[in-house]
């Protein structure tokens, strides 16, 4: 196995949210999206995190095994992006798949085509994050096309491989429930969606926005209320997709 750098954005090691039991939660820099709800801005700029190598962070995932692999758990990447940094990925999981730990991916799917055959196969569980499912509405908040997301998509689908749903509810800009309905259909469509998971937008990430001089023009947008997130849930269980 090689040893590849990477530069990291942060580490959680005892992370309950991004996928099954407790994980080390690594968070990687760079991403080509420019989320206007994004929590971490910082984590935009490939090499402006902690610059680090695949052996580093092995040794650090190896200290936490027994935990890892006694509380049902595993490692996940993150970002950013972290399919910016595919060989990096790929060390780690072959690393973790090696220790016997499960693997997650936390991605946009937009940059899915640098994920190799091999990379996926070494992927227990995708986390896979549609912004908004109106191709429109998809690039005014993410600034990119919707497209490359549903090939990644329709390419997991094919491979049979397992995938947890991840959908944030921003009010004014994903809460479109007719793009909502849309979703739930082809996340049925697809066979291979395991869960959904509804987050609703937080205002808990606006300082960095601020302390990096960026505009941010969700300042005054509000967070969900119980009534819409519950709204949105039903169009998933109406699909028989178990949602969260």
């Amino acid at each position: 196995m090689e040893n590849v750098t990477g530069y990291l954005h942060s580490v959680e090691t005892a992370g309950t949210l991004d996928g099954p039991g407790i994980r080390r939660v690594i968070f990687l820099n760079g991403c080509p999206l420019k989320c206007v709800y994004c929590h971490n801005p910082d984590s935009r700029r490939y090499k402006g995190g902690i610059r680090t190598d695949a052996f580093t962070e092995l040794r650090s995932i190896a200290r936490q095994k027994e935990m890892l692999l006694s509380m049902k758990g595993g490692v996940t990447l993150s970002g950013g992006e972290p399919l910016w940094q595919p060989d990096f990925v790929k060390a780690i999981f072959e690393g973790s798949k090696m220790m016997g730990l499960h693997t997650a991916l936390d991605t946009s799917g937009f940059v899915g085509h640098k994920a190799d055959d091999e990379l996926l196969s070494l992927t227990d569980l995708v986390l896979l994050d549609i912004k908004h499912f109106d191709p429109e509405g998809y690039k005014k908040v993410t600034g990119v096309n919707l497209q490359p997301t549903l090939d990644f998509a329709e390419r997991l689908a094919a491979m049979n491989k397992p995938v947890w749903l991840r959908f944030v509810l921003v009010p004014g800009y994903t809460d479109d429930m007719n793009a909502i309905a849309k979703m739930a259909k082809y996340a049925r469509h697809l066979g291979n969606v395991e869960r959904v998971e509804v987050l609703p937008f937080h205002k808990m990430g606006e300082y960095k926005w601020e302390a990096l001089n960026m505009d941010y023009e969700l300042f005054d947008t509000d967070e969900p209320c119980a009534a819409l997130i519950s709204e949105t849930k039903t169009y998933f269980n109406r699909e028989g997709i178990p949602v969260f």
